[in-house]
């Protein structure tokens, strides 16, 4: 993973110095269950937390840091190199980045 989060853009790594990024195996079933995936292979990353501007003085004190967790299982099934996995981290990584900001899925640029 670091192989990959190394090769990002600066800009995009300078937007996570308060985001955790975990590798996990695999979605658990309550998260599949919550994004409504029919199996671990459909969910290779997931953001959690609050995207930025949403926040506000009147929230919770508290609030777990933001995160991203990339799942290790289904991108390995999915790839066939270690090269495809380095990009489909990174790929993952930025679609995630992207919920950090706010954007759904319909919204990102790829």
């Amino acid at each position: 993973m670091r192989r990959a989060l190394d090769g990002l853009p600066r800009r995009y790594r300078r937007l996570l110095e308060n985001v955790a990024v975990v590798v996990e195996e695999a979605p658990s079933l309550e998260v599949l269950d919550e994004v409504e995936a029919d199996s671990e292979d459909d969910l290779l990353g997931l953001y959690t937390g609050q995207a930025l501007g949403t926040e506000s003085f009147f929230d919770a004190a508290g609030n777990l840091p933001a995160k991203i967790a990339i799942y290790r299982r289904p991108i390995l099934r999915l790839c066939t190199t270690s090269e495809d996995v380095i990009q489909e981290v990174r790929d993952t990584v930025v679609h995630e980045i992207g919920h950090h900001f706010g954007l759904d899925d319909e919204e990102m640029p790829y």
